[in-house]
């Protein structure tokens, strides 16, 4: 299901579907798709269809927000999907299972999640398992629900601030918890500083537990240089985290 009941995939979903090329830069990122536009900040925030929310989830894998590749990706299979005779939400499910932290990242991040031993704890064989048949065991999410892009890049979570910009800090309040809400008490795996940043802002305000936060895990993205030295300092801590986490219901 959807927050809003898939009300923004309604608005869009056709809009995408008539795309001549649903890849395309200048199909995507325009003012059709246009959400929101701080200029003084540089920041512009467009419609993806990330809305499918698997509230039986295990496991909440959360980044700052898709990023162009993601994006394509996700219009890609709505417009491949164009005549099939499938529900809204059927639609929005396979483009999480396509499009979520697809590419590289994705690959780094199984491989880190195996190295924890989640899969154990989940009763499947790998991490890899659910981003296909185990799909099931996982919500991918973003704290920014929609690709946000400054300066006409990616947004990283770091400039500007993520928790002190009014227009990002809307979303970060407006979205990640009212997830949470309809999940019972799901792993929380923040993909970086950044998101876990956003984050401790939630649970400082009451709006998510922050004994469900798997701290210390680093950013997947192989742009992240630091990204073996911190996962080798915080495995252990993590390993004993999700051990306990799965034993008790909640971490320590």
């Amino acid at each position: 299901m959807s927050i809003a009941a898939y009300s923004k995939f309604n608005l869009y979903k056709n809009k995408i579907k008539s795309l001549s090329e649903p890849t395309a830069n200048e199909s995507l990122m325009n003012e059709t798709f246009l959400l929101e536009k701080d200029l003084k900040k540089n920041l512009e925030i467009y419609y993806a269809p990330f809305e499918h929310l698997n509230e039986k989830a295990k496991v909440v894998i959360v980044g700052i927000t898709p990023g162009l590749h993601q994006m394509k990706k996700s219009f890609e299979t709505v417009w491949n999907l164009r005549e099939e005779n499938l529900t809204d939400e059927d639609v929005l499910h396979e483009v999480k299972k396509n499009s979520s932290f697809e590419g590289p990242m994705r690959k780094n991040l199984i491989n880190m999640l195996d190295e924890l031993n989640l899969p154990n704890h989940l009763g499947i064989s790998s991490t890899s398992e659910l981003f296909g048949s185990s799909s099931h065991l996982v919500q991918t999410s973003s704290v920014l629900p929609y690709p946000v892009f400054y300066n006409g890049k990616n947004y990283s979570g770091s400039t500007p601030n993520i928790v002190k910009t009014d227009i990002l800090r809307e979303y970060i309040l407006d979205s990640f918890p009212k997830e949470m809400e309809h999940m019972n008490n799901p792993l929380i795996v923040p993909l970086g500083v950044n998101v876990s940043k956003a984050l401790s802002f939630l649970a400082e305000q009451g709006l998510i537990d922050s004994t469900s936060i798997l701290n210390g895990f680093p950013h997947p993205s192989g742009g992240n240089g630091h990204r073996h030295r911190q996962f080798a300092e915080n495995k252990e801590g993590m390993m004993k985290r999700i051990e306990s986490y799965f034993k008790r219901g909640q971490l320590i």
